[in-house]
């Protein structure tokens, strides 16, 4: 069978028809795959580990049971990646830190299960920073931006961000406290979907911070990221945090601004906002004007009290959590992850009850102001993706990271879903984040929002120019 040219940069949905109409073997496709990532991923280090012998065997049980008529689901015989957080049974998962390098998993995580059962193949695991906070661990080779090795790949789904966008997988799981699936996604050129806190199941996830960690899909497009979100959502026994199922129709889902109430605050979207994005965010303007949208002038709630906090936030959860292994075997913590733990640890009962009464502040106004709108608009970050040396001062300057931070991780306090899409170049050549931020459960409106961007541009289909 001649395989197309650009197979590897094909949206999911398009290979799920490519796949069930026998016009592409999942073997194939797999096999494709790993010579791509053979040949590239040397350079880009965006695996932890890849998986080739399970990756086939998946592979040929999916081809046998398209052959005899069953189809699992469209995700059927599809090559997928997961953040090396994800439990997988009998591989290795370490979550970016040397301390866990012989961890190994008896079952899957729920995410991983729920696409096993869909029938999608799994490649391997992919890097990310250390325990899924800032940075990777100094022993670890941080993945390389495909667009421009000498900029961030974003954190910490870092080698979701990379792998997906270089076409080393059709789409990889990643997870979001601060910002970490919609961080690599505006610096790879990618959709990412940060779902409502607790429509994914979080069970066999590392954890972070509880009540701010975040599972959802990377992808090339919102299409996919509804496609994936489709069959990893629901409740799970498991997880009692975990929000009922849902049922997403993917062919039902209307892709046009028609009706849809969107809000935009001209000042916040300016704040320290770098001019060339807030010029690609007035042509999303325009196509919501041109899709038939109403444009409302808001006025966001303050985020600057939850941007400052979400540090002290999470690290008070992150030592929790790390409560085990820290500070028995602290020496084994490359230094961020150590300060936030550090930080969480000294902090009195009475300043985290403080950042608790400003997250409930921040969330209550933030419901009340959706009440009367579908949608926020906003880019991801102030500016595209820093070189390495910008990203080092960022540790080094509080209110810097704040600024980073602002537009992302309140919505991880609040626990709203955000979809982050590519809204074209800055003059260097490199991919630029907006998202929309909506209701709680409103995932079906952000891919709505997100496939009504896609269908009359092409700023998701563009790929780094250095790769082939």
């Amino acid at each position: 069978m001649n395989l197309p040219s650009d197979l590897h940069y094909l949206e999911m949905h398009e290979l799920s028809l490519l796949i069930r109409s026998r016009k592409l073997s999942p073997v194939e496709v797999t096999e494709a795959q790993l010579a791509r990532i053979a040949e590239l991923d040397p350079g880009l280090h965006s695996y932890a580990r890849v998986t080739p012998e399970l990756a086939l065997q998946q592979a040929r049980a999916a081809e046998r049971e398209l052959a005899d008529g069953t189809c699992r689901s469209p995700l059927h015989g599809i090559p997928l990646a997961y953040k090396d957080l994800f439990d997988t049974a009998q591989v290795v998962t370490a979550a970016g830190m040397p301390l866990h390098a012989s961890r190994i998993p008896d079952q899957d995580a729920t995410v991983v299960s729920r696409l096993r059962e869909a029938g999608a193949v799994m490649l391997g695991k992919l890097q990310m920073t250390e325990g899924a906070f800032a940075l990777h661990h100094p022993d670890i080779t941080a993945p390389n931006n495909p667009w421009h090795p000498g900029h961030w790949a974003g954190a910490s789904s870092s080698g979701c961000g990379v792998a997906t966008a270089a076409g080393l997988c059709y789409a990889s799981i990643g997870s979001d406290t601060g910002g970490s699936i919609r961080f690599p996604c505006a610096a790879n050129g990618l959709t990412g979907l940060k779902p409502t806190w607790g429509r994914v199941s979080r069970q066999g996830a590392f954890e972070l911070a509880a009540s701010l960690d975040h599972v959802g899909p990377m992808t090339r497009s919102a299409r996919d990221a509804l496609f994936l979100l489709s069959t990893i959502a629901g409740h799970d026994l498991l997880d009692a945090t975990s929000q009922p199922s849902v049922c997403l129709e993917v062919p039902g889902i209307d892709d046009s601004f028609r009706g849809l109430r969107v809000g935009i605050d001209e000042r916040w979207l300016s704040d320290g906002v770098d001019p060339v994005i807030q010029q690609a965010l007035q042509q999303v303007m325009a196509m919501i004007r041109d899709g038939g949208g109403k444009l409302l002038s808001i006025r966001v709630p303050d985020t600057r009290a939850v941007s400052q906090n979400w540090e002290a936030h999470c690290g008070v959860q992150t030592a929790v959590a790390h409560a085990e292994t820290y500070p028995l075997r602290a020496r084994q913590y490359g230094p961020a992850l150590r300060r936030l733990i550090d930080g969480g640890r000294e902090l009195s009962g009475m300043d985290y009850q403080r950042i608790l009464l400003d997250a409930q502040r921040f969330t209550g106004q933030l419901e009340m102001l959706l009440y009367e709108l579908d949608l926020l608009l906003a880019p991801v970050q102030p500016y595209a993706a820093p070189t390495h040396e910008q990203l080092s001062g960022l540790a080094s300057d509080p209110e810097a990271n704040r600024r980073l931070i602002q537009f992302t991780a309140p919505f991880n306090v609040s626990g709203h879903p955000c979809i982050s899409l590519p809204i074209g170049l800055t003059p260097g050549g490199l991919p630029m984040g907006g998202q929309f931020i909506g209701r709680k459960g409103g995932e079906a409106t952000l891919c709505r929002a997100g496939m009504a961007v896609q269908r009359v541009s092409d700023w998701h289909r563009l790929r780094p120019q250095r790769l082939k």
